[in-house]
């Protein structure tokens, strides 16, 4: 059985410059490595909340250089933590758009694992308006990482209402959920659907989140949160920026499991 660890999600405001937004992820990580983490996770757009949609186009980097990816790697040494990089702008097909993209670094800087966001946010009303297959070419694989740690299964924003997609991964220790949920839609769904991916799945999410009213004018929704695989809320932060942590058990995990044995009971796959 793996050990006890300390995760961290760090909730950030990111605004319309990449190396700011850089510099501030940076002061948050190693709030989280002075609080005991070892692994640590950054939020969707950490690294740029554009002014319009196609500035993370102009950003867009070649997988495995580029300076975002570059400051990941250094972050991840510096604070000796396995980081989740939010998302980042990749390279992909199609030149006029991206690949939003998470990055798992080890402790030493080493990329483990890549997985480009299946499933793209379309929204219109209120007001408001999303359509992120303007600029954003999906994926097309789900996940999971198996990590000294704790297996890991990745998502992002959006795939958290698409259940089946984690289902293909179970079983895992941790669900990885960076966002930048928006301040309408998450108000009404975030925490319902984060607890009922801990409850079905059996295992520890941690969703980091952007939370507050952007450079841009956008406003989003907050409320990273870590939760056991009893669908417990065990830390959250409503709005603005900063770090929680709690500890991941692998023997609450298994004790879940073992009393109520779901994953084994499944019929449908």
């Amino acid at each position: 059985m793996k050990q006890k660890f300390v995760a961290a999600a760090v909730q950030m405001v990111s605004g319309c410059d990449v190396d700011a937004n850089l510099a501030r992820a940076d002061q948050l990580l190693a709030e989280a490595a002075r609080h005991g983490a070892q692994l640590a996770a950054l939020p969707e757009y950490f690294c740029l909340m554009g002014a319009k949609d196609t500035d993370k186009v102009a950003a867009r980097e070649a997988f495995g250089n580029g300076p975002i990816q570059q400051a990941l790697a250094d972050m991840a040494r510096r604070h000796k933590l396995w980081l989740l990089g939010g998302t980042a702008p990749l390279a992909g097909p199609e030149p006029d758009k991206v690949l939003n993209s998470s990055l798992l670094f080890s402790p030493a800087g080493e990329v483990c694992a890549r997985y480009d966001k299946i499933h793209l946010f379309g929204f219109s009303g209120q007001g408001e308006s999303y359509c992120e297959s303007n600029t954003i070419t999906p994926g097309d694989t789900p996940i999971k990482a198996e990590t000294p740690l704790a297996d890991i299964a990745l998502g992002i924003c959006y795939d958290l209402r698409f259940p089946e997609q984690f289902r293909l991964l179970s079983p895992f220790d941790l669900l990885i959920l960076p966002a930048a949920f928006t301040a309408t839609t998450g108000e009404a769904h975030w925490e319902p659907l984060l607890r009922t991916r801990a409850i079905e799945n059996q295992c520890y999410v941690l969703a980091t989140a952007q939370g507050g009213l952007h450079e841009n004018g956008r406003r989003t929704h907050g409320h990273s949160m870590i939760i056991d695989p009893w669908g417990r809320i065990v830390a959250e932060l409503p709005q603005g920026e900063g770090v929680i942590t709690a500890e991941i058990d692998p023997e609450l995990i298994h004790s879940v499991r073992d009393r109520l044995p779901a994953l084994s009971h499944r019929v449908i796959r």
